[in-house]
């Protein structure tokens, strides 16, 4: 389950921690490299720091944007070293190997989004995320080098897929789940028509939309629907949409007679 697994780093600046970063995959058996939109390219330095690990840079994917990186994922976890405005989910990377375990388990891709050197990931891709992780460090010095990041989230994921593979209890009668969780893209084309809907039926003013498609981003995206889920909450907007329209035009009517 581990090739379930891809590792997404963000605007990395250092071609030295792309090639650590393989390294420290390649030590726990990950091959899915992904960068977006990286500063650094892989160059001698990067091949060097994988220490034979240059297979994996040799096939990495580079997109120019995380929505483009993460398309086909039913779990994305972002790292995050700071707490943020509106809170998310927040797991330490231990408790993260269980959840990945739980989606590999449903045969789901899975990513594991790193930002960059200097200063993680913005809000917005962050929001792009089911969950956070923090690694929790030593308070005084809690600066982390983002292979190093990635060497302990490999470990963990390792551990708990691993573990998952041999552990007898999964070898049961029936099923998690009777349908894929719903991809990224999914997820977020239903947020999208539901924004519509919202504006539609005059519950959100575009001028004024404070942190409300925020704070149902982070609704949905916590309770990780799965696609019939989301194909049935889309019909019901479509419904609502349906239904106002249909009001409005008998609305219209009627004053054309008065």
């Amino acid at each position: 389950m581990l090739n379930k697994l891809r590792v997404v780093m963000v605007n990395t600046t250092h071609s030295g921690n792309i090639g650590a970063a393989a390294r420290a995959m390649k030590n726990m058996g990950l091959s899915r490299l992904v960068l977006v939109d990286p500063i650094a390219c892989i160059d001698e330095e990067a091949i060097q720091r994988s220490s034979r690990a240059d297979d994996i840079l040799h096939n990495a994917e580079i997109f120019p944007t995380l929505e483009e990186a993460i398309a086909g994922c039913g779990l994305v976890v972002g790292t995050s070293a700071r707490s943020r405005s509106v809170p998310w989910p927040l797991m330490t990377p231990r408790q993260c190997g269980d959840r990945v375990a739980q989606a590999a388990v449903a045969d789901n891709d899975i990513a594991l989004v790193f930002g960059r050197e200097s200063r993680g990931l913005t809000n917005e891709e962050l929001h792009l995320c089911n969950a956070h992780v923090h690694i929790p460090t030593n308070e005084t010095f809690s600066s982390l080098n983002v292979a190093q990041a990635i060497q302990v989230m490999a470990y963990e994921m390792r551990l708990a897929l691993t573990q998952t593979d041999t552990d007898e209890s999964t070898q049961r009668w029936g099923v998690d789940w009777d349908y894929p969780m719903a991809t990224h893209e999914q997820l977020n084309g239903m947020l999208q028509h539901m924004e519509q809907t919202l504006v539609e039926i005059g519950f959100l003013d575009p001028n004024t939309p404070k942190q409300l498609m925020t704070r149902l981003r982070r609704l949905y995206q916590r309770a990780a629907p799965d696609r019939m889920e989301v194909n049935i909450l889309r019909g019901m907007l479509a419904a609502v949409q349906r239904t106002a329209s249909s009001n409005d035009n008998a609305h219209n009517k009627q004053g054309e007679q008065d």
